[in-house]
């Protein structure tokens, strides 16, 4: 096992190394001069010069590269070319704001999936069983930025039950926190529950046809103990592979939401500086985002050596 898991932290590793190789000559080969941008089209060519020395972009590629990956080991990405603004504390504060609306919307997601996938898995061939899988097809062909847009016109607009957008502190003021993330983590909840539920629907599904479960049923087991005693974990393991990638998933569609709901979050903080052409920072950011889903993905990894035996014994 322990071999097992120092291979996926090495794969792990030489991920985020390559990933820091593309994102890092994808921003160099975008178009434009960064220190034109900030001085504007107007300054003179010696001041654009002395603002590139000043941020080190007339070094050699190489110097860059390394001096951006020790940056980002020790928290400190550097500074922006228009505000002259740390990076490193604006993204430490927005992806406070954009973890606690993805951790939320995936628990809120499985909250809702794993009961309803079971339910439409052990009822599948019942009346309600059938209705609960069509919604959920309905479910998975909704955008969440859709329904995003209808949950505020419905429960903002209409019913003035809590605000469109915006965002508060949870310390300063729970109930408005909490009233600000109801809509954005069950923009995303809902979608992600649809899919999650529709996978958890077929695993355990191949489940219930395993001869193992039919001798459970055979000795006198019901349906739903004979799956929660004996299949659970066997189906768990394709499960645990959805997960990870709607969890994914999720940070990524944060991006849109947080635009929605005018939250200021990572996706946020991406987006503006975008539009503001602060390529340092939108390096940066990307490179988080890209860091979180490989991280994702190795956890998950770890979490099937100990959901499945097989694999800590490599038997099969």
């Amino acid at each position: 096992m322990l071999l097992r898991l120092l291979h996926r932290t090495m794969v792990f590793v030489l991920s985020v190394l390559l990933a820091s190789v593309v994102v890092f000559g994808f921003m160099r080969v975008l178009p434009g001069d960064p220190a034109r941008v900030a001085l504007g089209i107007n300054a003179s060519d010696a001041a654009v010069g002395q603002l590139r020395a000043q941020f080190g972009l007339d070094r050699p590629m190489l110097v860059q590269y390394v001096d951006w990956v020790r940056g980002l080991v020790t928290l400190d990405p550097g500074i922006e070319f228009i505000s002259k603004a740390q990076i490193g504390p604006q993204i430490a504060d927005r992806l406070q704001v954009t973890l606690l609306l993805v951790l939320t919307s995936m628990v809120l997601a499985m909250i809702i999936a794993v009961p309803a996938g079971l339910w439409m898995a052990v009822r599948h061939k019942r009346a309600d069983g059938v209705a609960m899988s069509a919604v959920s097809q309905l479910g998975i062909a909704v955008p969440a930025f859709l329904a995003g847009i209808i949950l505020i016109s419905v429960f903002a607009v209409r019913l003035r039950w809590v605000p469109s957008g915006g965002w508060v502190v949870p310390g300063q003021d729970p109930l408005g926190f909490l009233q600000r993330l109801a809509l954005p983590a069950i923009s995303l909840a809902l979608v992600q529950a649809a899919v999650l539920a529709r996978y958890i629907r077929s695993a355990v599904l191949d489940v219930l046809r395993e001869d193992y479960l039919r001798t459970a049923r055979a000795k006198g087991l019901r349906p739903l103990p004979a799956l929660w005693r004996h299949g659970l974990r066997n189906a768990a393991v394709p499960v645990v592979t959805v997960l990870g990638l709607q969890l994914a998933t999720l940070l990524i569609g944060a991006v849109v939401i947080e635009r929605v709901f005018v939250i200021p979050g990572l996706g946020s903080l991406l987006l503006d500086s975008v539009a503001k052409r602060e390529l340092l920072t939108v390096q940066a950011v990307v490179m988080v985002l890209v860091v979180a889903v490989l991280l994702i993905n190795w956890v998950v990894d770890t979490l099937y050596l100990v959901i499945d035996p097989r694999l800590r014994t490599g038997a099969r």
